[in-house]
């Protein structure tokens, strides 16, 4: 290996240590989530002193000193802002002295806030951060070097999420009550923020143009579609989903869109259009092959513009400007979902499994945050 000038070993050594240790910036999140700080500084006017934070979320008094430490890393990151108490000049960097810094909320934390119009993503950081998740990645190693031809329990097959639990994950769901409770309410909470940008531009885009009849393919409780049956009141909108999450919709009484009990592997309901949201990415290529030639089979032959068309909203890998932090959530993503043997796909990708399920075309709509709105045609 060539000699390295000390300032490239000073460097590496640096980012080694920020690499090593970015698991501590996720729990920090969860942790503010946890104990309510960002309702907290809401409740407070938007502007909270530690103090205030500390009687705002029943933390103990004695435990000050160490949130402090995690403001400081909360706003080095982003996630908050701080000011002086006393001028209400940005402060560079938070220091030690407690009570001469305010903390503000930023766009990135009001979407955690339970008030939030559009409801609270809490749920999703708490879902992605979670005690039978990330342990998982604590195999990934093994799986990656395990003989899928040979079998046994460290097969790739199997997914790490089962190397560490001795089920899948929607196995999980099953049998853990409360996994599929946190699950169901990650679900709800990604999509109000997306559907909002999607709903607002939806008008430019023409992405409801000509369409008459929607169905959400896993379209869990429904809020999606009624989300868009608001907006678009001549859009007749309905769910599929699997009985068990359709019996639980119907008890909570959601009546603005129909429900329809059934697997998307077995059979779609017909409609001009059919969604499918966050559902493609959590499965290989040929099952996600199987689901869009039911998506085929649903919709009206001939496609274009005005309805028969699938919309798919997921993630699209190097879609989007180039900074830095798009890039790296879109791999984090990925990477992510390796643990349930999930991918997310680049175009080519996209264009692969949506060929091969018989459609003629496709194009890249818009891109909402992480995800992008993909129609497709047959």
């Amino acid at each position: 290996m060539d000699a390295m000038s000390s300032e490239d070993l000073s460097r590496a050594q640096l980012e080694l240590f920020h690499h090593s240790l970015g698991f501590v910036k996720s729990m920090a999140l969860k942790c503010a989530v946890d104990l309510g700080i960002p309702n907290a500084i809401h409740l407070h006017g938007g502007c909270a002193t530690l103090s205030e934070i500390i009687a705002g979320t029943g933390v103990c008094a004695s435990r000050k000193l160490h949130v402090h430490r995690l403001m400081n890393l909360l706003t080095v990151s982003g996630v908050f802002a701080a000011s002086s108490a006393a001028t209400g000049a940005t402060a560079n960097a938070p220091g030690n002295g407690g009570e001469a810094v305010a903390y503000q909320l930023t766009p990135m934390s009001r979407l955690v806030v339970d008030s939030n119009k559009l409801g609270s993503m809490a749920p999703l950081i708490r879902f992605l951060v979670n005690p039978l998740t990330v342990p998982t990645f604590f195999d990934m190693h093994a799986w990656l070097k395990a003989d899928e031809q040979a079998g046994g329990a460290g097969a790739s097959s199997t997914t790490f999420f089962k190397m560490a639990h001795g089920c899948s994950v929607y196995e999980m769901t099953r049998k853990n009550a409360d996994h599929n409770a946190l699950y169901n309410s990650a679900m709800v909470a990604a999509s109000p923020t997306t559907m909002e940008i999607i709903l607002r531009e939806a008008a430019g885009c023409d992405i409801f143009g000509g369409v008459s009849s929607l169905v959400d393919v896993g379209g869990g409780h429904g809020a999606v579609s009624v989300a868009i049956a608001a907006a678009f009141p001549h859009v007749k909108c309905s769910v599929l989903d699997l009985p068990r999450v359709v019996s639980q919709a119907c008890a909570d009484g959601v009546t603005a869109v129909e429900f329809i009990a059934g697997d998307m592997f077995v059979f779609i309901p017909k409609a001009d259009a059919v969604l499918l949201k966050w559902v493609l990415h959590c499965w290989g290529d040929d099952n996600c092959v199987k689901v869009l030639r039911k998506c085929k089979e649903a919709i009206p032959a001939g496609g274009g513009g005005a309805g028969g068309k699938v919309i798919i909203i997921d993630a699209v890998m190097g879609a989007g400007p180039a900074f830095a932090s798009n890039k790296e959530t879109q791999v984090l993503y990925d990477v992510h979902m390796m643990h349930i043997d999930g991918v997310e796909r680049d175009e080519r990708g996209w264009e692969k499994i949506i060929l091969e399920a018989g459609f003629r075309a496709y194009k890249l709509v818009s891109l909402v945050g992480i995800h992008s709105v993909i129609e497709v045609y047959p």
